[in-house]
């Protein structure tokens, strides 16, 4: 008799392993919609596999079935999330499904979305498609982590960083770089898979970052930069503001001069007049809203010592990643001790600890 730990073969595992792979790799550049991996199998060889596209569609499934250089007739499909069954921007992944006579469905999760969840199953057992479900279902449910928090909660997956060296300083005018060579790709990694990346006028003033990924191959994935400026005092020779335009750039401000304000215009940012908290801070909940019906579904926030603190006293992070250096910094015009975040973090009460090591450097990452 047939039981559910024996339901799946140790080959259905290695396809659905596959497909979660594929979705990984586009995991954070698939706009609006989450990043699906589809393999399809016939006669016990995979004969097309398929990835969400860039910004969204098309779909998985779509590109599985267009990729392959056979007929489908009798296949089996391996889906990390359950197809989509109703008419958007594109047609239904379950009318492919049943055009190409494909025999069977193995998809892991299903959908959040009301409009998908649950049908796909009743639509494709009409068609006396066989379907099964919950292959691999605890990993791929903590891929699906920020995607069913941008849905449940129609807000942007926040994720945090800071680095700390030896002698617990975040920043020294005489020794501005943390971090070693390992950290800094990851944190271009880091850029490359999240669409937004948000940081205060006071950092880029200070330290006049470029906030683009520099992983050779991957420039173009550069994330659109989000600036916390109350009165647009964003320095005009600054790199970023330099490089704006219309698609990249968007400045969030209280108050200011209508000739600054004309002058940020012509350069093609993008301005949301927004209100503050107490006329002091901020409402920054309010401004994760905004960039979420802006299209924004993973935000990586590079903040200094006020921006963090706060989001961390407001737990607004998802994640946190803490970069610990071995390298020792100078206190002659140093930001204030490290200490200052110790109990921030230790009320985070984070339920996942993850520590990595990358050279010398340590990261620590906190994950709800």
């Amino acid at each position: 008799m047939s039981t559910k730990k024996d339901k799946f073969s140790k080959k259905d595992k290695i396809y659905m392993k596959l497909a979660l792979n594929l979705a990984s790799a586009r995991h954070g550049l698939t706009g609006v919609n989450p990043s699906v991996g589809c393999v399809i199998v016939k006669n016990n060889q995979i004969i097309s596999i398929g990835q969400t596209g860039y910004d969204g569609r098309p779909h998985a499934e779509y590109n599985a079935i267009k990729n392959s250089n056979e007929s489908l007739k009798g296949s089996k499909m391996y889906v990390t999330l359950e197809p989509c069954n109703h008419y958007g921007k594109t047609p239904p992944c379950t009318n492919l499904i049943i055009k190409n006579e494909i025999k069977e469905v193995i998809y892991s999760i299903e959908d959040i979305d009301k409009k998908v969840k649950g049908k796909t199953f009743k639509i494709l057992k009409t068609k006396n498609i066989i379907i099964k479900k919950d292959l691999l279902k605890n990993e791929i449910n903590n891929f699906y982590s920020s995607y069913f928090f941008n849905r449940k909660y129609k807000l942007p997956y926040v994720t945090g960083k800071i680095a700390v060296s030896k002698n617990n300083l975040i920043y020294s005018e005489k020794t501005k770089k943390i971090t070693n060579i390992h950290s800094d790709k990851f944190s271009h990694f880091l850029r490359y898979k999240n669409d937004c990346l948000m940081i205060s006028y006071k950092t880029l003033n200070k330290d006049n970052p470029k906030l683009n990924c520099r992983i050779e191959g991957l420039t173009k994935f550069s994330p659109k930069r989000v600036i916390l400026d109350n009165n647009l005092k964003t320095n005009t020779t600054s790199y970023i503001f330099k490089t704006s335009n219309k698609n990249n750039t968007i400045i969030f401000y209280n108050k200011a001069n209508n000739v600054k304000i004309s002058l940020f215009k012509k350069k093609g940012i993008q301005l949301i007049k927004t209100n503050l908290v107490n006329d002091k801070y901020f409402d920054l909940k309010s401004i994760l809203k905004k960039l979420y019906k802006m299209g924004c579904r993973n935000i990586l926030i590079e903040g200094g010592n006020d921006l963090t603190g706060n989001l961390l006293k407001k737990k607004i992070y998802n994640q946190f990643y803490l970069f610990k250096s071995q390298k020792n910094l100078s206190k002659i015009f140093a930001y204030k001790d490290f200490n200052y975040f110790k109990n921030l973090i230790q009320n985070y009460r984070s339920k996942q600890k993850v520590i990595t090591k990358l050279g010398k450097d340590t990261i620590i990452l906190y994950k709800k």
